[in-house]
């Protein structure tokens, strides 16, 4: 069972849903997995919880 992770910034669920897709179906093209053997998880990273360069992602708006 593939698992794939995608790091990044907070999306709407219609966005998230149609990523999950995308990753499903392109996992599946490549290794010849059927799609609904594919985990994928979404971790959504909050600008305050990253450093880029010594200082926050939130400070560099």
């Amino acid at each position: 069972m593939p698992v794939v992770h995608f790091y990044g910034p907070q999306l709407p669920r219609e966005k998230k849903q149609q990523l999950v897709k995308e990753f499903a179906e392109a996992v599946s093209r490549a290794t010849g997995i059927p799609v609904e053997k594919m985990v994928t998880y979404v971790h959504e990273l909050d600008p305050e919880n990253i450093g880029l360069g010594g200082d926050l992602l939130a400070n560099r708006k």
